[in-house]
């Protein structure tokens, strides 16, 4: 069973760049499909980015495409998620889940979560 713990939220202004971690214990991380997911206020959980077990497959939401950035570090157990230009609509918490079956948009596909990080950005 793997543990997840997400770190670098933080507040932003609308322009500026945060990268978020997510550290992996318990499990053998190399096997697990890797996803970032946010959700806002009043909102459902939403999808952001998933990368494969090898980090050789990427897939991001159209709203974050081409702003944000999904890696991993297999030897330090840790998935990324670089954000550059934020919006203020990015504000949410960001979660970050582990999947032994895939790395798509589906919140069910994922058995392990976080506890979140939250992101602000201000206009």
């Amino acid at each position: 069973q793997v543990q997840l713990v997400e770190s670098g939220g933080g507040m932003v202004q609308a322009g500026d760049s945060l990268r978020l971690s997510c550290a992996a214990s318990g499990g053998t991380f190399r096997r697990y499909g890797m996803g970032w997911f946010r959700q806002a206020p009043g909102k459902e959980r939403e999808f952001v980015a998933g990368i494969s077990w090898s980090g050789g497959s990427t897939v991001y939401a159209d709203s974050v495409k081409g702003r944000f950035t999904i890696s991993r570090d297999n030897a330090k157990n840790t998935v990324y998620l670089q954000m550059n230009s934020l919006k203020p609509e990015d504000t949410a918490v960001y979660y970050c889940a582990a999947s032994t079956s895939n790395w798509g948009p589906r919140p069910s596909e994922y058995g392990y979560w976080g506890q979140g990080t939250q992101v602000t950005v201000s206009s």
